[in-house]
């Protein structure tokens, strides 16, 4: 099979009806052979019922949720069950266009890309609502992860096949789905313009709390791509400098009482001066550092998945 769309979904009712028949005229008449996924992700409207009709007509797989649990677990389900050559990902809101299908296809196939990123150059959405926050994201995303693109959280993607069959994407981190190509070893990264197409239908699911948790969940990824499988790297240094500076201060602190006291001039008690509980608070945290990234090592070296690796070629 040369292609695989994997489409996660909320609510999309109306869309759908338009975007199956418009994926399949656009991908047929480029002969491929392909499967569309879509992962109901917890719908509450027929947008299941619309599946199933559909289902008839046109190569659909369908996986629907219990409830709600995100974009990330939808797209884990979808990769699982891809079977082409090819994977592409898309929005089901019609603002993600089927006919730039066939030209990232073409950039996987003749540019030897791993994945190739839509970039949504002209955006059709407000300002202040949604353009600057999503520029802000991206320029902080290219600085944290080096990877140079202008749009990462373009939901059309294409894929070769063992690219998302070697990543797991979970929690939030469909956002940064290149990044985690990168950390697995993908790292033929490429871009492509997009046409950007207006919401029809529904409203936008973005909001403020998602521009937040996709900061926190950059940071996260970032720690844990670097100190994930060694984490005292990062308590044990932050820890030792730490407890260093506070013992430092402790010393300095009682070097200056014995000589001012043996110089016979008035001093004052150790324990009377800031910079004494200051060097204690630093030498208390300085070994609560150390001792979390040891614990961290331990479990980290006992962990099951430590030495799993992906394997490019053996024979």
């Amino acid at each position: 099979m040369d292609l695989s769309i994997v489409i996660s979904l909320l609510n999309e009712e109306e869309s759908l009806k338009e975007l199956i028949p418009w994926i399949d005229r656009s991908v047929r008449d480029h002969g491929f052979e392909y499967e569309v996924i879509l992962v109901d992700d917890g719908s509450t409207d027929s947008s299941w019922e619309v599946i199933e009709h559909l289902a008839a007509d046109y190569p659909l797989k369908g996986i629907s949720f219990r409830r709600n649990y995100g974009k990330s677990a939808a797209l884990y389900c979808g990769f699982e069950a891809a079977q082409g050559d090819i994977v592409i990902t898309m929005d089901a809101d019609l603002q993600d266009s089927p006919e730039e299908i066939p030209h990232l296809v073409k950039m996987i196939k003749e540019q030897d890309y791993d994945l190739v990123s839509g970039w949504k150059k002209k955006r059709h959405d407000s300002f202040f609502g949604k353009n600057l926050p999503s520029k802000i994201y991206n320029a902080t995303a290219r600085k944290v992860t080096g990877i140079k693109l202008h749009d990462m959280n373009c939901g059309l993607k294409a894929y070769r096949k063992e690219v998302v069959k070697n990543i797991e994407v979970y929690g939030e981190m469909h956002r940064y789905i290149p990044y985690l190509c990168k950390n697995a070893g993908f790292t033929k990264i490429g871009e492509k313009a997009v046409k950007h197409q207006p919401r029809k239908f529904g409203k936008s699911k973005f909001g403020m709390n998602r521009f937040v948790n996709g900061f926190l969940d950059l940071l996260s990824l970032w720690f844990l791509s670097r100190f994930g499988k060694k984490p005292m790297h990062f308590f044990g240094l932050i820890g030792s400098m730490t407890f260093i500076i506070g013992a430092i201060i402790s010393v300095y602190l009682i070097v200056q009482k014995i000589t001012t006291q043996a110089k016979g001039l008035p001093f004052r008690q150790v324990t009377d001066q800031p910079l004494f509980y200051i060097s204690l608070v630093a030498l208390i945290i300085g070994m609560q550092l150390f001792l979390s990234g040891f614990l961290a090592e331990l479990v980290s070296r006992n962990s099951s998945e430590r030495n799993i690796y992906k394997i490019k070629k053996k024979f």
